[in-house]
């Protein structure tokens, strides 16, 4: 119970803090609408300690724009062979001082069979803007938290109802940093290609998904809907 308290306390705390610095929410980015000057301003704007993956620079340089708080963190992107499609963790010896964290997302390229079709490659744009979107959340909360918040966090992924309320509240900070339509995208990108009307995650793939772990698209369009930074576009 004192961990979902601490992770309750931090989300909020996330999200307020986010209000003022929220962009202005697009519902749909596609490539062509970047020219090369485009793509240099936002690397000039928000590349600092940053490592880009190959392949997704300027998806990963969008969703970092949405992300203002993160301008200066030290972040790598990483893309390899891995079971989990994409993971966010904190670098160990960064850990102690929120001054000195830094980040490594790996994003797979290769992955068990059945995770095969929802790997980033195959989404489209902005899909891919959308769960790059949802891991910067994940960085954004660590962050903020106190080493004994993150160590808390840490023992809190023994538990799947923990992971339940973890997933869940990353995607709504990643709403409430204005990429509520990319989130929908990659949401209901991964539920027509796995034909399910659940996601739990790579690790339960191989077993009924009766929960809802990530946000499925009636939620998060339903978010959306309160959001009053949403309200020009709807």
């Amino acid at each position: 119970m004192k961990l979902l308290l601490i992770m309750g306390v931090s989300l909020l705390l996330a999200i307020a803090n986010v209000a003022a610095d929220a962009q202005q929410p697009v519902m749909v980015f596609s490539r062509a609408s970047f020219t090369t000057p485009d793509s240099l301003r936002l690397l000039h704007q928000f590349g600092t300690n940053k490592t880009l993956p190959q392949g997704f620079e300027l998806q990963t340089l969008i969703a970092l724009s949405y992300f203002p708080e993160l301008k200066n963190t030290r972040i790598e992107f990483r893309v390899k062979p891995t079971y989990s499609l994409l993971q966010t963790r904190p670098v160990a010896h960064g850990i102690f001082s929120r001054r000195t964290r830094h980040y490594t997302i790996t994003i797979s390229d290769s992955s068990y069979w059945k995770l095969e079709p929802i790997r980033l490659d195959p989404m489209n744009f902005n899909a891919q803007v959308g769960v790059l979107g949802h891991e910067l959340s994940h960085v954004a909360d660590f962050s903020r938290r106190s080493l004994g918040s993150l160590i808390a966090s840490g023992i809190g992924h023994l538990s799947s109802r923990y992971i339940d309320r973890f997933e869940y509240s990353t995607d709504s900070i990643c709403i409430a940093h204005g990429l509520g339509y990319q989130l929908l995208a990659w949401s209901t990108f991964v539920r027509s290609m796995l034909h399910t009307d659940n996601y739990d995650g790579a690790d339960n793939i191989d077993r009924p998904m009766m929960h809802e772990r990530y946000m499925n698209p009636s939620t998060i369009k339903a978010r959306i809907a309160r959001n009053p930074i949403y309200g020009g576009l709807r």
